[in-house]
């Protein structure tokens, strides 16, 4: 089991939009794996790989009892429906806002070992998987509250006891580029 570190708000990979998967190996497998572990042990309902730091178009959720993956997500929305109700992130711990998303979802992607795959949702799924596809985006779900909610959830942010926590320092080797990370 390997469970990673999850990013917090103000991390800036949280902000960055994702590369889309192009090799689909045995490495990919072992994000999957990863993000899988990191999410029960959360007790979330979705998690991308952007919120432990890999930039590549991959989530996993565990919805209505489903637990699964999809990688490269691309969304379709076969109606107009729309629901509003909780959400929270687990990149914003302990912060809940309503919220309005589509009803009805049908996201087109792969799974890891690059064979096609479709995930039919609505209600909690359709949220789930709207949420974890925003987060690919580089967008968190603050970014779809209405203008009042959100300066009300900005403040709530500062306020959190986890607002403004270190982000893992990276050295450079003072022999330039070439040295590499350690």
């Amino acid at each position: 089991m390997t469970v990673t570190p999850i990013r917090i708000f103000g991390d800036p990979v949280l902000r960055s939009a994702a590369d889309p998967v192009v090799t689909f190996d045995k490495e990919l497998r072992g994000l999957v794996s990863d993000l899988t572990d990191t999410l029960l042990e959360a007790n979330g309902a979705g998690l991308a790989a952007p919120q432990i730091g890999v930039s590549l178009r991959v989530f996993v959720f565990d919805v209505d009892d489903v637990l699964g993956h999809l990688i490269n997500p691309l969304l379709h929305f076969p109606d107009e429906e729309e629901q509003d109700g909780q959400e929270g992130c687990l990149s914003i711990p302990g912060l809940y806002y309503d919220t309005k998303r589509r009803l009805n979802v049908v996201a087109k992607g792969f799974n890891s070992y690059g064979d096609p795959m479709q995930i039919v949702g609505s209600g909690m799924m359709a949220r789930c998987v709207q949420h974890e596809t925003d987060h690919l985006d580089g967008v968190l779900f603050l970014d779809r509250l209405d203008a009042e909610t959100r300066k009300q959830a900005m403040k709530e942010v500062r306020a959190a006891e986890w607002y403004g926590e270190t982000l893992p320092v990276i050295k450079m080797s003072p022999h330039g580029l070439s040295g590499g990370l350690f």
